[in-house]
């Protein structure tokens, strides 16, 4: 009679770990970038690798190996992995969205999650029987300590989930003080990415708290759907380093970000400047602008511009240029000699170098469509004698 090692969901797990090792290889033999983005997602990947493999020889019976590497070593295996994907995914992020990730002595503080849980299992002598057979009849383990350990590898990548989706909210803007233009297409997927990492580990949350108070049959059920989940969550995340992580635009350090902020109000100089730049210079009809490009042409350090557009003009440097922008479409709409411009040219001629960016932006501003607008403006012009 046949007896199988692996049930259907077993080979999720399987394939998850098999592919994560896989794609950590692959990530890790591309060209070298200036970034850390593809050593911290090879991380994750191994991590993942870890995690899947560990639970799968946790609570799969049919499968064996020598009791002081399943009993012993097994618990610390799988408690780093489930305790450091959290850092890993958060640092991937980060390194995305920021110019200069210093994985330095100060990043250290990640693993204390991971030390605290990895002590506790080593006073408490834990093994991987404890730790399936939480509060087990004649144990002298104290269900706590499982209780503990369990309730950290659940809620510690929930936290850090959260934070990467802040990380991401704050790159956003970021970019808005930073650039005239930046493209949505590759935000958008890494804040779709960041919401199905933080939505999958809540469901890991979930799942923990209803295994402590309903039946092991649901409980079972919603651990199977979790690990799906999973193994979703890891084709997804290669797929988008592939294809558009590497077109996300960097900024600058939070901590330079932070000095900005507690700058002085602005000189009266730099106000100037800002202002003769966009009126009498019209800077702004320069595709791709950015703050640094801005802050070379007018000879004013980057911080000290950025401040004069968040204070003393109370926008953004995307908000700012682009409104100079959206002026400069209305006037070319508006001119009777200019009637044969299509709206491409006008918006290219305007600064703008993204048609749907234009018809966004110019439809918030204005109340109506550049069509429209100019429609209503020829009108007008015709009627007056």
């Amino acid at each position: 009679m046949k007896q199988y090692i692996f049930n259907i969901h077993d080979v999720v797990l399987l394939m998850t770990a098999a592919e994560c090792l896989l794609l950590a290889v692959f990530q890790a033999i591309l060209p070298t970038r200036t970034r850390h983005e593809g050593q911290m997602l090879t991380a994750f990947l191994l991590i993942i690798a870890v995690a899947s493999g560990c639970t799968l020889l946790l609570w799969n019976d049919q499968f064996t190996l020598v009791p002081w590497f399943e009993q012993t070593l097994l618990p610390y295996l799988l408690f780093a992995a489930l305790l450091l994907k959290g850092p890993a995914i958060y640092l991937y992020v980060c390194s995305l969205t920021q110019q200069k990730l210093a994985l330095n002595r100060r990043q250290a503080i990640h693993l204390l999650p991971t030390v605290a849980v990895l002590v506790c299992i080593t006073i408490f002598g834990m093994s991987s029987n404890d730790l399936r057979h939480i509060g087990q009849p004649g144990s002298a383990l104290p269900s706590t300590a499982i209780e503990f350990v369990w309730d950290l590898a659940s809620l510690v990548p929930f936290v850090y989930a959260a934070a990467a989706l802040l990380q991401v909210r704050r790159y956003r803007t970021a970019l808005k003080n930073e650039y005239s233009h930046y493209s949505e297409t590759e935000l958008n997927w890494l804040w779709s990415l960041a919401w199905g990492v933080f939505l999958s580990w809540s469901w890991t949350m979930v799942v923990h708290v209803v295994a402590k108070f309903s039946s092991d049959v649901v409980a079972d059920y919603m651990g199977i759907a979790d690990n799906y989940l999973a193994f979703i969550l890891i084709n997804a995340f290669f797929a988008y380093s592939l294809t558009y992580a590497h077109q996300l635009l960097v900024t600058q350090p939070e901590e330079e970000t932070r000095e900005t902020s507690a700058e002085e109000e602005p000189s009266e100089p730099a106000i100037a400047k800002v202002r003769n730049a966009m009126e009498n210079d019209r800077i702004y009809l320069k595709k791709n602008l950015n703050l640094e490009q801005f802050s070379e042409r007018i000879d004013l350090p980057a911080k000290e511009v950025s401040a004069v557009i968040n204070k003393h003009f109370g926008t953004n440097f995307f908000e700012y240029v682009n409104s100079y922008r959206v002026e400069a479409a209305k006037t070319l709409l508006a001119d009777p000699d200019k009637a044969d411009m299509n709206v491409l040219d006008v918006l290219l001629e305007s600064g703008f170098n993204s048609k749907s960016a234009f018809h966004r932006f110019f439809s918030r501003l204005v109340g109506m469509s550049p069509t429209e607008y100019r429609r209503q403006a020829l009108s007008a012009s015709a009627a007056i004698p």
